[in-house]
């Protein structure tokens, strides 16, 4: 499929899930499965805004992250910070990308948080890809730099390890890919 085709069936499968008003657009998968590429497709929607944790966090503490430690430390920080920014752009009738990882219970918690206190719609895009498939990825885009953050093999492994999928009872509105 070409890119105009995966937008066009992106925007279908939308429209399908979707209702009117807006959308707290949420992200589960692993590294390098395909979220920041998904998020930059479904910014195509009209009154969308993308936030990117990556974004952030490179650029408030990307010399201070050495660590997958540092990650989970600095990435609740920021958390802390982005939730009431994220329900206002709502309240304002923006959708949200939030490329945030979705990728346990807690944080999908804090995401659903997000969506009730704005009373918003939500949808919660799950790339279920292989892990060696998101391996080879990593691999590639980390030659390629052109990432904010690389991660080896081991930080993929162990990141991964807490990487739970979106369960029935969780309650949520999901988008398989």
């Amino acid at each position: 499929m070409t890119s105009s085709e995966n937008s066009h069936h992106l925007q279908q499968r939308l429209a399908l899930s979707a209702p009117g008003g807006p959308v707290l657009h949420m992200l589960c998968g692993k590294i390098a499965s395909g979220k920041s590429t998904l998020a930059a497709n479904l910014l195509r929607n009209p009154s969308t805004f993308l936030i990117s944790e990556d974004f952030w966090l490179a650029g408030l503490f990307g010399a201070e992250m050495t660590s997958v430690a540092d990650y989970v430390r600095y990435s609740g920080r920021l958390r802390q910070v982005m939730a009431p920014h994220v329900t206002g752009l709502l309240e304002q009738g923006l959708s949200v990308v939030l490329d945030f990882p979705a990728n346990t219970p807690e944080l999908r918690h804090w995401m659903r948080e997000i969506f009730t206190r704005a009373g918003t719609a939500h949808i919660l895009h799950f790339l279920d890809v292989a892990d060696e498939d998101c391996k080879q990825r990593l691999r590639l885009r980390n030659q390629a730099q052109e990432h904010e953050f690389s991660a080896s093999d081991v930080q993929f492994d162990q990141i991964t390890a807490h990487f739970v999928p979106p369960q029935p009872d969780e309650d949520f509105h999901v988008l398989y890919y």
